[in-house]
């Protein structure tokens, strides 16, 4: 998995080198090229998956664990009983349930049976027919191995029952390569009380694009990727549009500051935000636009806001509206280099046009946020008239709303995100606990760093801060969504490693900013 881990002096960010994100459908043809490359079998790869998983298990787990192993008839079910000879050998005890119900199994979860019937230790059951659930109780870690990534249409009748009864257990549950019933990407007509909720997922090598969606975690619960080395040269040319945010593919990107630069070389950016009563969307934006490089910030917004802004960021500059209470009319855009709209700005008819003349007008890069993507929502021609390369920083009400209907599946919006965004020729980050940076041409990035806390007030508005930012400093779009994605997450992981989840807020993970630029430089 990708991890992050902070202290008060250093990040050291480790990652597998290849976090590409592949359909279950391509993961067989890559451990054939495994296969083939290294000129071993396909058992011997099995072995170096199960090897990898017993270590994983006997690392949480002693010898005086009870398990009960539940295999299926593929190789899922060759990976659980080549685990389980694995864990006898060093002492273990396990209850297997090897399930062969149409007398066939693949020859690697056959040659498994076999290696398996000479070892102490394993109470093996091989159910043809009838099956006796064993009891499970809250003492019990349950070891699934009934179906993984190969899996392709929902679980149904005795498979269905067999879920249902792990499910219904306090039994521990560890899942191999996938939960049994999960699909690895679409599971919108898949039924839901037929997927194993485990307790812990040990994936192979590369995440599943199941694995980012929140509806999933139910199933997933923790989970950890364990790398069996697979062909690395097939893993890079393998082509795929889902991969996950790689720190040394942005770090490359910053641009170095020289000594005779001055703030006219870092940008002069002009951010569209806040209504009355929404002053702190505008000042928490503006402070981490301010505190990622910008050479020069002005702010319009509500009158009434002028002075909040003043006292709060002196180094931005201000841009009164002549409405006392909301953003009524925007003068000339054309001096700035990059626009940023929406934090706090409301809705208010005058609003809804002084932002359609804005986008109508543009030709700058744009980051569009909040209020101003629910005005495209309810004018969806204005996405026409987008300047291309404008990024949309929606979350997934947001998403919902552009796209004009209410999704009820995390798989179907995404694919609808990313249409929209080949359409319209945006970048669009659409903000989750994974967040997805999508480009024009409809690649998938996928954000993993960053924590439940910051799941407060205002933490979308720093981001179209930082993003603004960027794009002012003449990043393109794509890069300025990546990095400030990146940046703000690892600084909002700063945060909770000082403060803990529950109490942080969102200046808290702007006050982390300055840290996280000075550790990239």
């Amino acid at each position: 998995m990708y991890f992050c881990y902070l202290c008060s002096t250093v990040i050291t960010v480790i990652v597998n080198h290849f976090m590409k994100i592949f359909p279950a459908s391509d993961i067989h043809a890559i451990d054939e090229a495994t296969i083939e490359r290294e000129a071993i079998s396909s058992l011997d790869l099995m072995e170096r998956a199960a090897n990898a998983l017993a270590e994983a298990i006997m690392s949480r787990w002693d010898t005086d664990t009870s398990f009960i192993v539940f295999a299926g008839p593929g190789n899922n079910g060759g990976d659980a009983l080549a685990v389980s000879r694995l864990m006898a050998e060093k002492g273990y005890k396990l209850s297997v349930y090897l399930f062969n119900v149409r007398g066939e199994l693949s020859a690697d979860c056959e040659a498994n049976k076999e290696f398996l019937n000479d070892v102490e230790g394993v109470e093996m059951n091989e159910v043809t027919t009838s099956f006796v659930p064993p009891q499970l109780t809250a003492e019990h870690v349950v070891i699934d191995g009934l179906f993984g990534v190969g899996l392709n249409r929902p679980l149904s009748g005795g498979f269905a029952s067999l879920v249902r009864f792990i499910n219904s257990s306090e039994a521990t549950v560890v899942s191999i390569d996938m939960p049994s019933g999960l699909l690895g990407e679409d599971n919108t007509d898949n039924n839901t009380s037929n997927i194993i909720r485990a307790d812990l997922t040990l994936s192979f090598q590369t995440p599943k694009l199941a694995f980012f969606f929140p509806e999933n975690e139910q199933y997933l619960g923790e989970w950890e990727l364990l790398d069996i080395k697979l062909d690395e040269e097939t893993l890079e040319y393998t082509p795929t549009h889902f991969e996950t945010v790689e720190p040394e593919d942005l770090l490359y990107k910053i641009k170095p500051r020289t000594r005779f630069q001055h703030k006219g070389n870092f940008g002069k950016g002009l951010l569209i935000a806040g209504k009355r009563g929404m002053a702190g969307a505008a000042l928490l934006a503006t402070r981490a636009c301010l505190h990622s490089g910008i050479g020069l910030l002005t702010v319009h917004t509500a009158a009434c806001n002028n002075i909040i802004l003043q006292l709060g960021a002196p180094e931005a500059m201000t841009e009164p509206d002549l409405c006392e209470t909301h953003v009524s009319q925007v003068a000339d855009t054309s001096r700035y280099k990059a626009i940023g709209m929406g934090p706090g700005l409301g809705m208010h008819q005058d609003t809804v046009i002084a932002v359609k003349e804005v986008i109508e007008s543009a030709t700058t890069p744009i980051v569009l946020d909040a209020d101003a993507l629910n005005i495209i929502g309810e004018h969806k021609d204005l996405l026409e008239q987008l300047p291309q390369g404008c990024i949309m920083t929606p979350h997934f009400g947001e998403m919902d709303r552009l796209i004009g209907r209410s999704m009820s599946n995390s798989y179907d919006r995404l694919m609808e995100t990313i249409n929209m965004a080949k359409k319209y020729h945006l970048v669009i980050v659409l903000k989750s606990a994974y967040t997805f940076i999508i480009n024009q041409e409809g690649h998938c990035y996928i954000n993993m760093c960053g924590n439940p806390g910051m799941a407060t007030g205002g933490m979308g508005d720093a981001l179209t801060g930082i993003i603004l930012s960027l794009l002012a400093q003449d990043y393109d779009s794509e890069t300025a969504a990546l990095l400030g994605v990146y940046v703000h997450s690892i600084a909002g992981d700063m945060a909770e490693h000082q403060l803990g989840e529950t109490a942080m807020i969102t200046s808290d993970v702007i006050a982390q900013l300055s840290h996280v630029w000075k550790k990239i430089e």
